[in-house]
């Protein structure tokens, strides 16, 4: 009998534990839930004379100075005429114009000119003719022939302009640093052409040249042969205009300079 009422008493303890424990809420029903309603939606058409905010109209047009007749054309009928001067291989940036002489301004016509006076003036003393003859500004030599290598040496921007103040039109090599020929057309001092063979060694100080950029070819009327030149290509243009800001002026790219 002690053992049946001790388990009826651990029963009535559990119920009466598991009962306090037991969460009470109101009881839910499909017809107790409301779901709310929305009115319909009315999409009206665009009308076509609808307009956006004048903070958010876009008015795109094309640039008044992009059409192609500001283009600046070709080089085909462009020609440079007179004597060359010819140097060899390796023709570095110190040899054109030597590191003394940078602090000359290019942008002050004084000393523009000075600059010039002093182009090809590192060459050794092997040789014997020089590009510039003592107390003269400008060169006879309007075209320089060259090898392999042309200046290669530091980036300074001194070399090409020296050569165009001298008076040079255009430079003749086998192959060019990278960077001089670079800076050639971003300055627009002179055409820097390559050949497709070693006109350096065909050629002398002296002799009457003519290039021809539109045929792509340079003609020796003192030995009567003519060469083949690689052809200038996009470059053409941008020199002709005076360097890069010049033909992007020219060309609408950037505002031009006010008079």
């Amino acid at each position: 009998m002690a053992v049946s009422l001790s388990h009826v008493s651990y029963s009535s303890t559990f119920t009466s534990s598991a009962s306090k424990t037991r969460v009470s809420g109101p009881s839910l029903s499909p017809h107790s839930i409301k779901v709310p309603t929305f009115s319909s939606l009315t999409v009206k058409p665009l009308n076509s004379s609808f307009t956006p905010h004048g903070a958010h109209a876009i008015t795109i047009a094309p640039h008044a100075t992009s059409t192609p007749s500001s283009i600046p054309s070709d080089t085909s009928t462009t020609t440079f005429h007179g004597l060359c001067y010819v140097v060899g291989d390796n023709i570095d940036t110190d040899q054109i114009i030597p590191a003394e002489y940078l602090t000359l301004v290019p942008s002050n016509p004084d000393e523009y000119e000075k600059l010039g006076s002093y182009a090809l003036i590192g060459l050794p003393s092997s040789y014997a003719t020089r590009f510039i003859e003592p107390n003269e500004t400008k060169t006879k030599y309007s075209i320089v022939i060259g090898g392999a290598n042309f200046g290669c040496g530091s980036s300074r921007e001194h070399a090409p302009v020296a050569l165009g103040a001298a008076g040079a039109k255009a430079v003749v090599a086998e192959s060019y640093a990278r960077i001089f020929f670079r800076n050639s057309v971003a300055t627009g001092e002179v055409y820097p052409l390559e050949s497709e063979v070693r006109i350096c060694e065909e050629c002398r100080t002296g002799d009457v040249v003519t290039i021809e950029l539109g045929e792509s070819r340079l003609i020796n009327h003192t030995t009567g042969k003519e060469y083949k030149l690689k052809p200038i290509g996009d470059a053409g243009p941008v020199i002709e205009a005076g360097g890069i800001f010049a033909y992007a002026r020219k060309t609408g790219m950037i505002p031009s300079q006010s008079k």
